[in-house]
């Protein structure tokens, strides 16, 4: 009876070690993917301060006008969206 029991027992660790096997490249790779969003998050929030502190420089020295303030705004978010899609992608 033992060793019908350790056989069962071993038989149910290598199906265990099979199937963690069959998940780690899984596992590695969503992990890879979790980096990259982290990192586009990261590099998007930044153009986004970046692009505020854009916009009121412009307005504060009155170099340009509101609309071209808005602009150099929506350039500034654009580079940065730019940037997350060069790390995801």
């Amino acid at each position: 009876m033992k060793t019908l029991e350790t056989k069962c027992r071993r038989w149910a660790s290598a199906q265990i070690a099979f199937a963690a096997l069959l998940l780690l490249p899984g596992i590695a790779v969503a992990t890879e993917q979790s980096q990259q969003r982290q990192q586009g998050r990261a590099v998007n929030q930044a153009a986004k301060q970046e692009s505020r502190s854009t916009k009121q420089d412009c307005r504060a020295t009155n170099q340009k006008s509101n609309s071209q303030c808005r602009q150099d705004k929506r350039d500034t978010k654009q580079e940065g969206r730019q940037e997350k899609r060069d790390i995801k992608y």
